[in-house]
């Protein structure tokens, strides 16, 4: 059984196979968790998503979709970009923020990844509200995860109002 958790603290500072970057489709870093992920990480994250635009991602990374490179200086082996949908209150856009979770599980198990970090991709300047955010979040990953097939997906929460928001979906520690 996956556990799932949820940590107040700094998602480059976690020790997994794998930490989620809410990455912008230009992979090319900026600011909040991207820009953390590429400093701390270094140039070699950097470098592996500018291979990537050269190659596939042409256009960008589409919103919902994920792909990895390495994890450079991080305390991890991997790094899955995702990019997260900017909320409009006029058009359900859940199914996309959804779509992240979930395609960057199916990257992480490609990988075979057993430890996986996330952020609350979409709820900081994408203007996500962070309560539904933190409900698609849980739901969509138990339900991914339902298979046993990692053994912690943790969601790390960079301050105490976020924390106390996935409270209110999942136990967690601080």
């Amino acid at each position: 059984m996956t556990a799932l958790t949820r940590v107040l603290g700094d998602i480059t500072e976690q020790r997994v196979d794998v930490i989620v970057n809410a990455a912008n489709s230009s992979l090319l870093g900026g600011g909040g968790v991207d820009g953390a992920i590429h400093r701390r990480g270094g140039p070699g994250i950097l470098a592996e998503c500018r291979a990537l635009r050269a190659g596939r991602y042409r256009e960008g990374l589409p919103t919902g979709e994920a792909v990895a490179t390495t994890a450079g200086r991080l305390p991890a082996r991997w790094v899955v970009h995702t990019v997260g949908p900017v909320y409009a209150a006029g058009e359900d856009r859940s199914e996309l923020l959804a779509s992240c979770y979930r395609s960057s599980l199916r990257v992480a198990r490609e990988l075979g990844a057993s430890t996986v970090a996330f952020p609350a991709v979409s709820t900081g300047v994408y203007g996500w509200p962070p309560d539904d955010g933190a409900r698609i979040a849980v739901r969509t990953v138990r339900e991914e995860t339902a298979d046993g097939a990692f053994e912690e997906v943790r969601f790390v929460l960079f301050d105490a109002r976020a924390f106390a928001v996935f409270g209110a979906e999942l136990p967690g520690r601080g």
